[in-house]
């Protein structure tokens, strides 16, 4: 995958900092990568602008719990299931919203965006 132009983002977690990954995401993002100690600084409070925040998450616990999964591995075979039934189109919807998210965010210079309102 040509990775050219494209920006890497994740969370401050400690696992997702350490050096060793710091370092690599340097080598394959060169001036491109958004965490805590990244080229940008993960900005706060920002699950608002993550896909995996504002849809994913959400959308999985809906589905997955929805058949009440009652062992460890069914609950991992339906997270499976539910994942690979995402349909591509939904995809496509949700990347557009990130991108109308993003927008809104940099024209508004970052500030909280108290009564936005943004649909998937």
């Amino acid at each position: 995958m040509n990775v050219e132009g494209m920006w890497f983002q994740q969370d401050g977690a400690k696992c997702h900092t350490a050096r060793e990954t710091i370092q690599l995401l340097h080598q394959s993002f060169p001036g491109r990568v958004i965490s805590r100690f990244g080229d940008q600084n993960w900005p706060p409070r920002s699950c608002d602008l993550t896909p995996l925040d504002f849809f994913l998450w959400g959308f999985l616990k809906s589905m997955v719990y929805a058949n009440k999964p009652t062992t460890t591995q069914a609950l991992k075979e339906e997270i499976g299931r539910c994942i690979n039934e995402i349909p591509q189109h939904l995809c496509k919807k949700v990347i557009e919203n990130f991108i109308k998210r993003s927008r809104v965010c940099q024209q508004s210079r970052g500030v909280h965006l108290h009564d936005i309102l943004f649909h998937t």
